[in-house]
């Protein structure tokens, strides 16, 4: 449908929208961002404009958010929206455990689909997500929005230019204090702590790193994880305590082809002395590189100092100075944002785009292996899914 000369509106089904993630990165940072911005160009003269349609449970907090964005419009009933000819998408950012039937029932109504992740509660769901969006024929996306990171495209621009040589090994650091909520509000929502609710901090970073080695260092090929449930008591948001039943913290190793050994550490029950709340550190024959969310630094093989082990005196170098940051080169949009629009072009005008239903699958296949690995106290492969 055409509102004026050069612009078309697509309907987006915004469900789930009332939540933390969905308020701040989808509908404010990137949905709102992209119509203040006057819409997504197409490359061809026209401009894609999207129509967000609010759909959750609580009417107040989707009028609240509807007054918010302009009067945006709003529904509880989900099949309505659905119903609707006009809306072309369907967004996800539901709780795990309601996702499924969700996106099901939107790709059964012949939606495009985009969700967040994890995309279903087991790898099997998501596969069947997966099959299901292939046959109805509809396009089909999962947010992974650390590939836009500034940091993390900084890395991959080292990487294209071959300043690490041969790769090595990856190094990731996650993690914050979360407050457990007695005295201090908690930073995150109480589900997160307890499995019975989809929670667990595997469940939720292993999907991350899925999509973050295989696109930046090399596919998965097994994993080795320990997860631990550090604090047993946390309060919520109601202020009573509840007994912590998921993991808060996760130690995992992965073997990536070619050679390449990552270990990331997630944690919500580590105090920061790092330069952000998550770092990641490539080394390599030729170079190594620490990136942050934002900024990145390298050093080269020819300004690699010689240090020599000797305990008994302080530490002559300055191991810091030795690493230039990695100049800014182009201006980088929020990741969220920059996926919306990638999505929507993806949509519209056919544009390619890989992160779809099987690489979310991925990510679940990679977090229950990691919880079996747990369990099972030993490393396991990982299978190629199928097409």
């Amino acid at each position: 449908m055409a509102n004026e000369i050069g612009t078309r509106s697509i309907g987006v089904i915004m469900n789930g929208v009332t939540g933390r993630m969905g308020t701040n990165q989808h509908l404010v940072r990137s949905i709102l961002a992209i119509r203040e911005q006057g819409g997504v160009p197409l490359g061809n003269g026209e401009t894609l404009m999207p129509d967000p349609v609010l759909v959750g449970r609580s009417e107040h907090k989707l009028r609240a958010l509807s007054d918010m964005g302009g009067g945006l419009r709003w529904t509880t009933d989900l099949d309505s929206a659905l119903a609707d000819p006009s809306c072309e998408v369907y967004f996800d950012a539901q709780t795990t455990g309601r996702r499924f039937e969700s996106v099901s029932k939107a790709i059964t109504a012949g939606k495009n689909v985009y969700c967040e992740k994890p995309v279903a509660t087991s790898a099997e769901q998501a596969m069947e997500l997966y099959r299901l969006a292939r046959s109805a024929g509809v396009k089909h996306g999962v947010v992974q929005d650390k590939l836009w990171l500034p940091g993390l495209r900084k890395l991959a621009a080292l990487r294209d230019m071959g300043f690490f040589g041969r790769i090595l090994s990856v190094r990731g650091e996650f993690g914050y204090w979360v407050f457990e909520g007695n005295t201090v509000p908690a930073q995150r929502p109480s589900w997160n702590y307890r499995k019975e609710d989809d929670g667990g901090i595997i469940v939720d970073m292993l999907c991350h790193w899925r999509y973050v080695l295989d696109n930046l260092f090399g596919t998965v090929k097994a994993v080795s994880c320990l997860g631990a449930t550090h604090i047993p008591q946390r309060w919520d948001e109601s202020g009573k305590p509840y007994e912590c039943t998921a993991d808060d913290s996760a130690y995992a190793t992965f073997e990536l082809e070619g050679g390449v050994i990552a270990h990331f550490n997630s944690s919500w029950t580590v105090r920061v002395r790092r330069d952000d709340l998550l770092t990641i550190q490539v080394d390599g024959t030729l170079g190594s590189a620490v990136a942050g969310l934002r900024e990145c630094w390298c050093q080269s093989a020819g300004q690699t100092p010689r240090p020599v082990w000797n305990p008994d005196i302080d530490q002559p170098i300055d191991f810091r100075e030795g690493w230039l940051k990695v100049p800014e080169t182009q201006a980088f949009d929020n990741a969220f944002k920059t996926q919306w629009e990638l999505f929507l072009r993806h949509v519209a005008c056919g544009e390619p785009f890989p992160w779809n239903l099987r690489t979310g699958a991925a990510g679940v296949q990679l977090a229950e292996l990691g919880l079996r690995s747990w369990e099972e106290r030993r490393w396991l492969n990982v299978p190629e899914l199928p097409e």
